[in-house]
């Protein structure tokens, strides 16, 4: 199971006071010391976080791998062409948003998605789909060529009874092992945390999560190395 840490938050502090700190590089270097597998970054059409000279200098820098989270927009996907991360996560993007809310309906974009996917791939850049855990979209992730999936985890995160959460966690698990079976690579992520990591890092087709918000609002308190320890370990 591989950890990879979204540091979009330390760039919205940063933003907030319109400053050059804290720096997101030097989030990512601490995160890569704690044992991260991977840094994540979403750069968003309205760059309300992340913005293009950080994506470049973490391209250049970083020691364990960058997964650039996008939406499928013809600027966006010049700039990565352009960058070339070690992965790319096409994720639905809304500008009202205030975080990503659900997964890609890649069956009703099956064939935009498909062209974007072939431009990276001429590049050698492996691409993962953000989406639900619905088998059609699993199904259609597969059928235009996307290398691996991100299981959307939102609605686990935000279940209040045991039964909705054991309903969610079993319908997770079992998109999970349908991707294993059609040969993707699968991720989770989305809303994960401290008090619900651990059963779902207990999926074994389960290769790697992506959290970032629960991470970086502990290491207000603790500090981020010390963050992304406990979260480490809470997933061993």
């Amino acid at each position: 199971m591989r950890l990879c840490i979204n540091i979009d938050h330390i760039a919205t502090l940063r933003n907030a006071r319109g400053g050059i700190e804290p720096d997101p590089f030097a989030a990512a270097m601490i995160c890569e010391h704690a044992g991260a597998d991977g840094i994540v970054v979403h750069l968003r059409e309205d760059r309300r976080h992340i913005k293009d000279h950080d994506v470049r200098k973490l391209r250049e820098t970083i020691t364990t791998k960058l997964d650039l989270e996008m939406g499928a927009s013809d600027e966006i996907v010049a700039i990565a062409l352009d960058i070339v991360p070690n992965l790319i996560t096409l994720v639905p993007e809304k500008r009202q948003e205030l975080t990503t809310e659900g997964g890609l309906d890649v069956v009703a974009q099956k064939d935009k998605l498909m062209n974007v996917i072939a431009q990276f791939h001429k590049k050698k850049i492996p691409v993962s789909l953000f989406v639900d855990p619905v088998m059609s979209q699993i199904e259609a992730s597969k059928e235009i060529g996307a290398d691996m999936i991100e299981l959307h985890t939102g609605e686990y995160a935000e279940a209040t009874g045991e039964k909705e959460l054991q309903q969610l966690l079993k319908e997770i698990a079992s998109a999970a092992r349908y991707g294993k079976q059609l040969g993707l690579e699968v991720n989770a992520g989305h809303g994960l945390n401290y008090l619900n990591v651990s059963a779902v890092a207990a999926i074994p087709q389960i290769d790697e999560m992506s959290i970032g918000h629960s991470i970086i609002s502990r290491a207000a308190f603790v500090g981020l190395e010390r963050a992304v320890k406990e979260m480490i370990a809470l997933m061993k």
